[in-house]
């Protein structure tokens, strides 16, 4: 069984007021909106894995003050907005895993595949596929579905995704 996580195509990633602008997370919006049509179809699961930050959260020592939780710059963007059955994971971390109920929920569907989707590509995309790879699932990332703060960097994760994790 697959399942299809969308991360962190929140407010403040994906609008240009957003805290943490990403350029290009507009342009993927189409190809994830495809995969999550696909999958609402097919009757896979879909998981929508979010930032959810305190205000005071120590992230912010290293990036600007964002997804505070409750706040419209969390709040997942309209094109994407979940059905009910669906799952929002929220997290505190770069990985969906990291503290979150994401593991209990995708063996409860007995899923043994992930589809990634969402932003950073080099972040939260790659964390969340390196954790998925020690913990056994396979890993698929649509490099139309995904996108970083720089080209470099896209490349960078993107690479790694698919020397390391070896994607289908």
């Amino acid at each position: 069984m697959d399942a299809l996580l969308i991360i962190d195509m929140l407010n403040d990633f994906v609008e240009e007021w957003g805290a943490l602008y990403v350029p290009q997370a507009k342009r993927i919006i189409p190809a994830i909106k495809k995969k999550l049509d696909e999958a609402r179809k097919k009757g896979i699961p879909v998981f929508f894995i979010c930032d959810a930050h305190k205000p005071d959260d120590p992230e912010f020592r290293y990036w600007p003050r964002h997804a505070i939780d409750g706040e419209k710059g969390a709040a997942i963007i309209k094109e994407l907005r979940p059905q009910e059955g669906e799952y929002i994971i929220k997290k505190v971390s770069y990985s969906g895993f990291f503290r979150t109920e994401l593991e209990r929920r995708l063996r409860e569907h007995g899923v043994k595949r992930l589809i990634l989707t969402g932003v950073l590509t080099n972040i939260c995309v790659l964390y969340t596929g390196v954790d998925a790879l020690m913990r056994g699932y396979e890993v698929e990332v649509d490099p139309d579905a995904v996108a970083a703060l720089t080209d470099e960097d896209h490349r960078f994760a993107l690479r790694q995704l698919k020397e390391v994790l070896k994607p289908r």
